[in-house]
């Protein structure tokens, strides 16, 4: 597969960041209710890792990066799961089977107990359809073309152009998970073009410099090309304006300081005014197009897990 010069870690719907062991565990039983499950940490008492998780109505998208090992034990899902190991080492046990690795993916029936080994700094991607499966077990074949599959939605979810666009774009990866699950000859989308040089240059200075002001006149001298060409390209290969895409990183730079946020009541308004939001109204507007929520909900989500952590442990 040819790669999109994005990250694949699903960053516009991050949940969780260096999040610490009891508010991982409730996110793990958010994920997964009411499903019976367990949840075993190396270190309970360490930082865990980072969660994102985008749901719609077809089911759920989570991409986990575990800072430490992690075993996770669960029966009666009520959903299928596909898992896919892009980082790290993963090994699945189902219950009456030997164990082994999740490559290239595995795809649990709904109702199995199983678990799940991960080890430090591993990648886990974690699909959960709401409607079954086919019951067979994949083909090798098969299971390389799903694989690929996600891995492309990941890669091209670096370039969604708002929430709405983000939502059809898992719903169409859930048909494609169950086409090519019922028919072994289904072929995948086809590879997902490289972007060229100069366009690289551009997403690399508006993605890496954040206090850079955005100038379309600069950004077509850095990529070498005239304004007109830089915009019509971007738009075609990613489709995505420049001044959009700029617009997008400082709203998803301003996410991940609300995720990280450990203070007790978070300014929402510096993080945006130091983005170079001016007007929290339209910011908060803007912030709803493309995540599907306020900034408040952003908050308020993982304030609910750290106390249903601590009510845990109280």
């Amino acid at each position: 597969m040819r790669y999109f010069n994005a990250q694949s870690n699903l960053e516009a719907y991050l949940r969780l960041s260096r999040a610490a062991g009891d508010e991982w565990l409730s996110a793990i039983e958010d994920l997964f209710s009411p499903a019976a499950y367990g949840c075993y940490l190396t270190n309970p008492q360490g930082v865990v890792g980072s969660m994102s998780v985008l749901e719609v109505e077809a089911g759920k998208v989570c991409v986990m990066e575990l800072s430490q090992g992690m075993e996770l034990t669960c029966c009666r899902l009520k959903q299928p799961l596909v898992v896919l190991s892009v980082m790290g080492q993963c090994n699945l046990t189902l219950h009456g089977a030997a164990g082994s690795s999740v490559y290239p993916l595995a795809v649990i029936p709904a109702n199995r107990e199983f678990t799940l080994s991960a080890g430090d700094a591993s990648r886990l991607i974690l699909v959960l359809p709401m409607k079954n499966l086919p019951q067979r077990c994949p083909s090798h074949a098969s299971a390389l073309v799903v694989a690929s599959e996600i891995q492309r939605f990941l890669l091209m979810s670096g370039y969604l152009q708002d929430h709405r666009h983000a939502c059809e774009s898992a719903t169409d990866l859930f048909l494609r998970i169950d086409d090519l699950l019922a028919s072994p000859e289904a072929d995948a989308c086809g590879d997902v073009p490289e972007l060229g040089r100069r366009l690289v240059k551009v997403i690399e200075k508006i993605r890496t410099e954040p206090q850079w002001e955005f100038d379309l006149a600069e950004l077509a001298k850095h990529a070498g090309v005239s304004e007109r060409n830089l915009y019509y390209l971007m738009k075609r290969e990613t489709g995505l304006t420049p001044y959009r895409y700029y617009q997008r990183c400082r709203l998803i730079r301003v996410r991940k300081r609300l995720v990280d946020c450990q203070c007790d009541v978070p300014h929402i308004s510096w993080y945006a005014a130091d983005e170079g939001f001016t007007h929290l109204g339209r910011f908060a507007a803007l912030y709803r197009e493309h995540f599907g929520e306020l900034p408040s909900e952003t908050v308020q989500w993982r304030r609910r897990l750290q106390a249903q952590g601590a009510a845990e442990l109280a």
